[in-house]
């Protein structure tokens, strides 16, 4: 099996068994998101050199308009894909495995969690994994400290207010609070 094989696999949706030939190819793609967040986290880079880590860990090229302020985790990375214009506050935990798409000119507050795997809830198979992509629209801003769960899609627009956990899809230009996120109101120009 190989990662191809493995982004194949999670795009489409499929259960990854625990201990099946996917799951092993899963944690070594693990390992090197470990080290290249670790060499990131490790000490002050260059805003260049910052993209040039980023780049290595999603395995794709990255906007020289992208902005990352360390630490940031991501425990695959090879899921990800960043617009343009985004920015990626301190703290940013990033579980991608399922698919994780940010639009352009998003703002992502400090120490957001995004979510895209769900364990079986079945004791006997609770080591599976279920991927369930994550899509954040264009303009999207989201406040500190919210949590994202697997498969949401947030419309362009929207505002995810500080501390939300947003368990169910949030519309364009809604503002979302509270846990679990419900919409106040709509954000105008």
């Amino acid at each position: 099996m190989t990662l191809t094989d493995l982004l194949d696999a999670l795009d489409a949706g499929e259960t990854i068994p625990a201990g099946s030939p996917l799951h092993v190819v899963m944690h070594e793609t693990s390992q090197e998101a470990l080290r290249i967040t670790g060499e990131l986290n490790g000490s002050y880079h260059e805003p260049a050199r910052v993209r040039e880590l980023l780049a290595e860990l999603t395995g794709a090229e990255i906007d020289e308009s992208v902005t990352l302020f360390p630490p940031f985790t991501s425990d695959f990375g090879k899921n990800i894909d960043l617009g343009r214009r985004v920015f990626l506050n301190a703290g940013c935990r990033f579980q991608d495995q399922g698919g994780l798409h940010i639009g352009d000119d998003c703002l992502i507050g400090q120490n957001t969690v995004i979510a895209t795997l769900n364990h079986d809830l079945a004791p006997s198979r609770r080591g599976d994994l279920h991927p369930a992509p994550v899509t954040i629209g264009n303009n999207v801003w989201i406040g500190a400290n919210v949590t994202i769960l697997p498969g949401i899609t947030i419309g362009d627009d929207a505002v995810i207010a500080a501390a939300a956990v947003v368990t169910k899809d949030v519309p364009a230009k809604a503002l979302v609070v509270g846990s679990p996120a419900r919409v106040i109101r709509t954000v105008e120009d």
